[in-house]
């Protein structure tokens, strides 16, 4: 893991919380925006509620 988590707008799709966590990760951006859209299918609102806040916290971060 590479130190904290940030946004990584420059890779971003929507706003960058994937591939954030896929840079934090070391992992494929890929990876982590299919597994998000799974969450997103199996917990609804839920995941939703999770990356907005996930976004908004890193982004005042």
């Amino acid at each position: 893991m590479n130190g904290h988590y940030a946004l990584d707008k420059g890779n971003a799709k929507l706003m960058g919380v994937c591939s954030g966590f896929a840079r934090w990760a070391d992992v494929d951006p890929m990876l982590t925006r299919l597994t998000m859209v799974l969450l997103t299918l199996f917990l609804g609102p839920i995941a939703l509620l999770a990356y907005i806040v996930t976004a908004m916290v890193a982004n005042n971060g």
